[in-house]
């Protein structure tokens, strides 16, 4: 059967690739060490596990509003009152089925065949395919490691053209975990005001920061900026909901309704329950989200140095998310790997260790290696990735 062609040029995903491979060699009883998730290892927290199961036994089982209740509208308004100092109107919010499909769900509603949409790389790996199943163009740029992984205003003006239709920024990132300042954000904002190209603001990360680090929308530097940008969250992240699947998206009324209209024609509504869940997430605030990022703060500060300290191994700190992004191509070439997913390959085959090679996030030096699991793993697969490069190097 021919299949469309717009699937045939999708690129796997190398993240569910590694991980599959992973849970493989693991069911062969190999004791396998995966650093390459991307989702808290944390449970949900019980209260919104309480509140989803009261809903559906107070009979909210049903359909809800393709573009999500109203009450969870209002609390993601709230969220943004307090955090951003941000005001929306219900019309300018849309729940989605997870961060993902408000970012799908956008580019469909927002591009043309032959639209350009600028991605910084390193990238979060589904960004360019979402941009070319919707018949854009993702147009990549490579933000280089030595300004610490963050495009600069001279680049994203230069890679601008008539076709241009949006641009991605992506902070805390992911894969890298750095972010940008408020003057590096304004900046940037500058120009895309300048030509009047979209601000794509994917935030999902926002809560997850380091080190007295303070996150920074840069929807929040002025009201043209805000009118400008298109803010991606959710709840998968901040309270470890990765598979209850919502998400949202703020900004431009008129973008917002394509997006709902869009919607009503191809999920009809989030998960209600799940909604109800997200709806105590912000309502019941328990600290539960603090107590999840000091964990991570404190693997981060544990292992940074042992990873930077790896022989033929730089790494640039990260600031949020929960993710190392280390150079690893000099290590890789005194191993006798003539790439680094080949070298990511037989770590795991050799020392059942599971990185995701950087080349799916249009980095092939580096790889992602995630401490959003328990320190002690982490410091084991460390170990080996030590013995692994002291073993090939001889």
């Amino acid at each position: 059967m021919e299949l469309a062609k717009r699937v045939s040029t999708l690129t796997p995903s190398s993240t569910l690739a590694i991980t599959a491979k992973a849970k493989a060699l693991k069911a062969e009883g190999h004791d396998v060490l995966g650093l390459g998730a991307g989702e808290p290892d944390f449970n949900t927290p019980q209260h919104i596990i309480d509140a989803a199961v009261a809903s559906m036994r107070e009979g909210h089982t049903k359909y809800t509003p393709s573009g999500g209740l109203v009450q969870l509208k209002e609390a993601i308004i709230a969220k943004f009152a307090e955090d951003q100092k941000l005001t929306y109107d219900p019309s300018e919010v849309i729940v989605c089925i997870g961060a993902k499909h408000a970012l799908y769900t956008l580019f469909q509603a927002l591009l043309n065949d032959g639209d350009e949409v600028v991605i910084p790389a390193p990238f979060w790996v589904s960004y360019p395919e979402q941009v070319k199943l919707a018949g854009g163009a993702p147009i990549e740029v490579k933000a280089e490691e030595k300004n610490n992984f963050k495009l600069t205003p001279a680049q994203l003006e230069e890679a601008i053209t008539s076709r241009t239709k949006a641009v991605i920024i992506n902070s805390p990132s992911n894969p890298t975990g750095v972010m940008y300042s408020p003057e590096e954000l304004k900046e940037l904002g500058d120009v895309a005001l300048k030509h009047n190209i979209l601000i794509v603001s994917d935030e999902i990360y926002e809560k997850l920061v380091y080190d007295g680090a303070t996150h920074t929308s840069i929807a929040e530097l002025s009201p043209a900026l805000k009118e400008q940008t298109v803010v991606i969250n959710g709840v998968s992240k901040s309270h470890s909901m990765t598979g209850w699947r919502i998400g949202y998206a703020a900004g431009n009324k008129q973008v917002i309704q394509a997006m709902t209209n869009l919607a009503s024609h191809s999920t009809s509504n989030p998960t209600a329950n799940a909604q109800y869940g997200a709806i105590a997430a912000y309502e019941q605030e328990d600290g539960s989200v603090e107590t999840m990022r000091q964990a991570f703060e404190s693997r981060l500060n544990t292992i940074f140095e042992k990873v930077n300290s790896l022989p033929g191994v730089s790494c640039v700190k990260p600031e949020g998310a929960f993710y190392l992004f280390p150079n690893v191509k000099k290590a890789a070439a005194s191993c006798g790997f003539d790439s680094v997913d080949a070298w990511v390959e037989a770590l795991l085959e050799e020392e059942k260790v599971a990185l995701v090679p950087g080349s799916g996030f249009g980095a092939p030096e580096n790889v992602r290696l995630s401490y959003a699991t328990s320190e002690d793993v982490i410091v084991q697969a460390l170990h080996r990735i030590e013995r692994f490069i002291e073993t090939h190097s001889k």
